[in-house]
């Protein structure tokens, strides 16, 4: 299933790889041109766009930092240039560091403040800036997590940053509802992607799956079919809200399979 997205421009950051570039490449396949981000892979982000273009629509590239707030409204300036209008923004960029707080290294964790928390609000905020310029509305999405709500120990900056910006979410999206702008909050839950491969080992993510309520990772692809739906006119009625694909992962402990099937 698509969503129809036909003459919309989308930007979507951190879409390289993982969630993003399946976010990416579904826009796309609804008919959206799509501004793909990348803070550092390149050519996994120019990848994307030729993927892109092939399924026929348009694609560039900006390689920003999204922690650099001029960096992040150049980025919407170069969109507006190349297709017209921001219609479609999606939050996706992330860093994190993992280390118990008190022996945490302050560089990696400001660091995934900067990104994390920081950069979704630049991008936030650039994109409406433009959408309430255009005066025409459009669709924000920002990528979270259940980290906003569940004290993952050795992650708090982390933990900080996903709380900060769901709140920030919901207080866009009534500052944003009189312009016609949704801003809604996306809660992947494991999901198998390459960033997972900086915390843990294959044997280890074979593991965890296994005892998750689902028996596995989600995948990037599914999620980005939920993020697709938010920013869709199926969700038209739909701001300041969270939705949630974790495989049940926030279910009670009672809710685990077992092999027995009890």
């Amino acid at each position: 299933m698509h969503y129809n997205f036909a003459g919309k421009n989308a930007l979507v950051t951190g879409s390289s790889k993982g969630i993003g570039r399946a976010v990416a490449i579904e826009l796309a396949r609804g008919g959206a041109n799509v501004t793909i981000n990348c803070s550092s892979s390149r050519s996994l982000a120019d990848e994307v766009a030729r993927e892109i273009e092939l399924i026929g629509t348009r694609a560039i590239v900006v390689e920003c930092d999204v922690s650099e707030q001029s960096a992040v409204e150049d980025m919407v300036k170069k969109t507006v240039d190349e297709f017209g209008s921001l219609d479609v923004f999606v939050s996706n960029a992330v860093y994190s560091d993992r280390q118990l707080m008190v022996e945490a290294d302050m560089k990696g964790f400001r660091k995934t403040i900067d990104v994390s928390m920081w950069g979704a609000f630049y991008g936030l905020r650039a994109a409406a800036q433009q959408m309430i310029d255009q005066g025409k509305g459009g669709a924000i999405t920002i990528v979270s997590s259940p980290h906003s709500l569940v004290p993952f120990p050795t992650a708090m900056a982390y933990n900080m940053a996903k709380a900060a910006i769901d709140h920030m979410a919901r207080t866009a999206a009534i500052e944003l509802i009189k312009h016609g702008i949704r801003v809604n909050i996306f809660h992947p839950g494991w999901i198998d992607t390459p960033g997972e491969r900086k915390f843990f080992s294959e044997k280890q993510l074979e593991e965890g799956a296994r005892a998750l309520p689902m028996g596995r990772l989600g995948t990037s692809e599914e999620m980005a079919h939920g993020i697709c739906f938010t920013l869709s006119e199926a969700a038209s009625y739909m701001t300041g809200t969270t939705m949630t694909m974790d495989g049940g992962v926030q279910l009670p402990w009672w809710s685990k399979r077992s092999e027995g099937g009890q």
